[in-house]
């Protein structure tokens, strides 16, 4: 007894269900089919078969045969893969085969009752031989085809008994049982190999009045099928091997075309047989160079090599070796590892990290890179001040990392682990800031939402709210949050009750207040309770010691943001950057290293200065630097800067003969950047611009 799974239910799988179910010595194990109202499922339930959308649950060691009739050659490779060894896969080309000949055999039994002539001409004209026999076992049917594969003219055979003139005949066996025997494979005394179907011929009482043999010759077909299926075993043999990997794998030939992916390529990079397959083998890398090309060129191998393949820009290191047969190139081997998952582990990992020791804020102290005494100076400050609840104002330039600091002010207080809330002033109209920073009430205006909306105050409540740009608000908005940190409490626009709030004040600006108080921009009233904690952050021209660390610090951001192994810097590039302006501050460093590595092949690990952008600003001249005076003064270090920089400001002034633009481009510095010193020391009392 052979056990047989048939997969595919339609009009085939129904007709090949129909003749094996009669068969004694096959037992149909299912019948299965992906779409459920599939004709042949119905069928099978009604001959008491078991049916089922998925195949794989019959794929055991006992199953002997299946036949795959779906016609659909990805399924016959899907089972093809799936089925035990001993398994036999009958594919879709074979039960085509079958069909037809019972398609065939059906045109001609009806054939047969119609005209003689018509009969003859058609049983002929077929390439199935044909032989029938009536009731007593004479053969009153021999076609032309039977003359052929048989070697027997018609009509010496016409007329005789079957068992007397056909050697192995099965014919008059099928007279006697009324059964049919299908889809039997026999070889002719010729050694002509054939599949034949005998089906009894019976009348309109179901009385067995004959039978009719339909044969095929399929020893060519057999023998081209015995050969695919040697070569197919071989092919299945590796393409396991290679599936198998959990490695992704791509293969190329000579010329560089695609010949061989694996599902782990696939589910790598997002690209299918057909986007590879006899594609070019730069056709799935997004940065980089073909490291496939490069072995084909060179017959030699790489390994380690960075690089970004597939619609996803996956970050990956691959491996490519040459396929040497006989001293002769046929093409290369590629492993790919994927990097981006370590990648993507590392950056969760640190998300994590910083998650359960700051909750919201995401920068500490260990994150401000700076050992420069000015920068150690305000970072000590800072660190002071985030022992207490002041309110703190954060001074300097654009660039210089305010915001940084009061992150890390906030990570170091006891309210790191409530919320920390930064809103930037100049970016929200004085309309939306007022209704976002104190909230409202409903109905409070068009649009308003229902049950009104809670304020980034009450929002911080408990935590730290930062104010960046905080010289640019409004008088009016001055004045409101002058009450909030007086009271203590907020009201909500169209509210008339006070909220109370819990909340640290961190502000920033790099505009010069003072100035701004004398101009009558500023409250002063406001200004004295923002400047509790004063901390002044140095721009980076001042501390370019600490140029060094941190364009290492930024180096290994931009490795793991942009995919490279960038390791250092080499010392004329370091000298390019120590030796300019830096008006951007840190902000302008990133932007600059940015580039640079962006400029760079993908294997280089060093900054060169070839990779460095223009700096089209002049550099500092060292001439131009203050002298320290030798002589002890008394001041601090902070001081003797300041003083410094005013005298040599004053001085340039009056050698451009009071002309400000000559000034700035005399000091290398922004017009704008001079306005603001100027107006520091105008507030200062030490120079008066309207004269």
């Amino acid at each position: 007894m052979h056990k047989l799974l048939i997969v595919g239910a339609g009009r085939g799988g129904s007709a090949l269900l129909r003749m094996l179910n009669q068969m004694d010595r096959i037992e149909i194990v299912a019948v299965v089919d992906h779409r459920p109202d599939a004709p042949g499922l119905a069928l099978a339930r009604s001959f008491g078969i078991p049916t089922d959308i998925d195949y794989r649950p019959y794929l055991d060691a006992d199953l002997d045969v299946i036949l795959e009739a779906t016609g659909d050659l990805g399924e016959y490779k899907h089972l093809r893969h799936l089925k035990q060894e001993k398994t036999v896969l009958i594919p879709g080309t074979f039960t085509r085969i079958v069909m037809k000949l019972i398609r065939e055999r059906d045109k001609l039994i009806n054939a047969m009752m119609q005209n003689e002539r018509e009969r003859e001409t058609m049983l002929d004209s077929t390439h199935d031989a044909i032989i029938g026999v009536n009731r007593q076992g004479v053969i009153t049917l021999f076609n032309k085809a039977a003359e052929r594969l048989m070697g027997i003219e018609a009509s010496k055979v016409l007329g005789t008994g079957v068992t007397e003139r056909i050697p192995n005949t099965r014919l008059h066996i099928v007279l006697e049982t009324g059964s049919p025997e299908l889809n039997q494979e026999q070889i002719l005394p010729n050694q002509t190999r054939i599949i034949t179907n005998r089906v009894p011929v019976r009348n309109e009482r179901g009385e067995v009045v004959g039978a009719v043999a339909i044969f095929r010759d399929i020893t060519e077909i057999m023998a081209l099928a015995e050969e695919v299926t040697d070569l197919k075993e071989l092919q299945s043999m590796l393409q396991a091997i290679i599936d198998s990997s959990d490695e992704a794998i791509s293969v190329v030939d000579k010329n560089g075309n695609g010949l061989l992916i694996n599902p782990a390529y696939t589910r790598l990079t997002g690209l299918t047989q057909d986007d590879i397959i006899g594609k070019p083998a730069t056709v799935d890398i997004s940065e980089g160079e073909s490291m496939h090309m490069q072995v084909l060129k060179t017959k030699k191998a790489v390994r380690g090599v960075p690089m970004k393949i597939g619609p996803k820009r996956k970050d990956v290191m691959v491996n490519v070796a040459p396929v040497m047969v006989d001293g002769e190139l046929k093409g290369s081997v590629g492993v790919v590892h994927d990097v981006s998952e370590f990648k993507r582990l590392t950056e969760e990992l640190e998300k994590a990290r910083r998650i359960i020791r700051t909750l919201e804020a995401k920068y500490s102290f260990a994150d401000i890179i700076g050992y420069s005494e000015t920068m150690r100076l305000a970072i000590e400050q800072a660190q002071k001040a985030a022992l207490t609840p002041a309110t703190v104002l954060l001074r300097g330039e654009s660039g210089t990392g305010k915001e940084l600091f009061a992150h890390a002010i906030h990570n170091g207080s006891e309210r790191k682990y409530k919320q920390f809330i930064r809103v930037n002033c100049a970016a929200i109209s004085e309309s939306l800031l007022e209704s976002e920073l104190f909230g409202y009430e409903e109905g409070a205006f068009t649009g308003a939402r229902r049950g009104g909306k809670r304020g980034l105050f009450e929002e911080a409540s408990g935590g730290t709210i930062f104010l960046d740009e905080i010289g640019e608000l409004s008088m009016n908005m001055q004045v409101m949050l002058l009450r909030v940190l007086q009271e203590r409490e907020v009201v909500r626009v169209g509210g008339t009750k006070p909220v109370p709030i819990d909340v640290r004040v961190i502000t920033a600006t790099h505009v010069n207040l003072e100035s701004a108080i004398s101009a009558g921009k500023f409250r002063e009233d406001l200004y004295y309770r923002l400047h509790v904690v004063p901390i002044q952050i140095p721009p980076l021209r001042q501390r370019l010691e600490d140029i060094k660390p941190l364009a290492m610090h930024l180096l290994r951001k931009y490795n793991l943001e942009y995919g490279r192994n960038v390791e250092e810097i080499d010392e004329r590039a370091l000298q390019l950057l120590l030796t300019y302006h830096w008006p951007g501050n840190v902000r302008e460093l990133e932007n600059v290293l940015g580039r640079a590595m962006i400029h760079m092949r993908i294997n280089e690990r060093m900054i060169l200065p070839e990779h460095v952008p223009p700096l089209e600003r002049r550099a500092v001249s060292r001439s131009e630097e203050p002298r320290p005076s030798l002589q002890a003064t008394g001041k601090t270090l902070k001081e003797a800067m300041e003083e410094a920089e005013r005298e040599h400001i004053l001085r340039e002034l009056k050698a451009a003969g009071g002309n400000r633009t000559l000034t700035a481009k005399r000091l290398d510095i922004s017009i704008r950047s001079l306005y603001y010193k100027l107006e520091k020391l105008e507030s200062m009392g030490i120079i008066d611009q309207s004269k």
